[in-house]
C-alpha cells in the first residue's frame, strides 16, 4: 500500500514526525509532500497566481511553496509517478479540528483534495491547551489502530474520515467513537489589535480557547470526555430542508416587469 502522507503545519512540522511513524506501521511505501511553510487556516485554497517550487529532502520527501491542497495536487499529479497513492494520510494537526473549525482547517482540506482525486483520505487531529506541550504519544499510540479499522470498515468515496485524539495521555484515553460535526455556542474567533515598533498598526487573528457544553454524539462532546473522536464529512453543502421550503416558494417563472 502507498501511502502520501501531507499536512498544513509545514514539512519540519513535529506532527509530520508522528504521521510518518503511524504511516511506517501500515506500509513500507511512505511518501511526504507537504507545504514548506505553515498553511494553517488554508482550507482548500489552491494557488493560482504565484508558481508552485519544489524542494526534495529526500528519495520520498518533498516540500512545495504552496498549500495542503497544492501539496496533495502536486503529489499525485507529478512527484510519486505513475504510481498513484492508495490512502492519503494528513496531518497530525497541532491542535483539533472540530466542529465549525473542519470548513477552514489545511489539515481537512488535505484530506479533501486526496478524495476529490479518488483516493481514501484521513485528516488526523491532536487537541491540545498548550502548542509546546501537545501529547505526541497519544496519535502514535493509536494512530495506526485506528486507521487499520477504517481500512477494514471502508467508507464511501465522497467522504472523508476526521480524526482527532484527545488531550491526555495514551492510558488515560477512553474509548473511538464516531460522531457527527458539532457547533460551538460561542464564536471563538477573535481580532487583536497591536503596535510595531515604528508606530504602525498591525493585527493578530486568534481564538478564544473558551470550552462550550456540547451534546453527546458530537466531535466536541467526545474529545472533552477523553475519547478519540472520527468524523466522517463530506463536501455536499446543500441543505435539504432549505431547498425543500425554497422550491415550493420561488420555483416556476419569473414576474415580468
Amino acid at each position: 500500500m502507498r501511502i502520501l502522507c501531507t499536512n498544513d503545519d509545514g514539512i519540519h512540522a513535529r506532527g509530520l514526525e508522528s504521521l510518518v511513524k503511524i504511516a511506517r506501521e501500515l506500509s513500507d511505501d511512505v511518501w511526504v509532500v507537504a507545504p514548506q511553510e505553515e498553511q494553517s487556516g488554508a482550507a482548500r485554497s489552491l494557488t493560482l497566481a504565484h508558481p508552485i517550487r519544489v524542494r526534495q529532502y529526500e528519495e520520498r520527501r518533498f516540500a512545495i511553496s504552496g498549500t495542503p491542497t497544492d501539496a496533495v495536487m502536486m503529489a499525485v499529479t507529478k512527484l510519486l509517478g505513475p504510481k498513484r497513492p492508495d490512502l492519503v494520510l494528513s496531518g497530525v494537526n497541532n491542535g483539533q479540528n472540530l466542529a465549525e473549525d473542519v470548513t477552514f482547517s489545511g489539515t481537512i482540506a488535505g484530506a479533501f483534495q486526496g478524495m476529490t482525486l479518488g483516493i481514501p483520505s484521513i485528516a488526523l487531529s491532536l487537541s491540545r491547551l498548550s502548542r509546546d506541550a501537545a501529547r505526541w504519544a497519544t496519535p502514535e499510540a493509536f494512530g495506526a489502530k485506528v486507521v487499520r479499522r477504517l481500512l477494514k470498515s471502508g467508507w464511501p468515496s465522497d467522504v472523508v474520515i476526521n480524526v482527532n485524539f484527545p488531550d491526555r495521555d495514551p492510558a488515560e484515553v477512553g474509548d473511538i467513537e464516531v460522531t457527527t460535526q458539532g457547533h460551538r455556542d460561542a464564536f471563538q474567533l477573535f481580532t487583536d489589535e497591536r503596535q510595531d515598533l515604528r508606530g504602525g498598526t498591525y493585527y493578530w487573528f486568534g481564538f478564544s480557547g473558551k470550552l462550550s457544553d456540547p451534546p453527546k454524539g458530537t466531535d466536541l462532546r467526545a474529545i472533552y470526555d477523553g475519547r478519540i473522536s472520527v468524523t466522517p464529512l463530506h463536501l455536499a453543502l446543500t441543505h435539504a430542508d432549505s431547498h425543500k421550503t425554497l422550491s415550493a416558494a420561488l420555483n416556476g417563472p419569473v414576474e415580468k416587469a
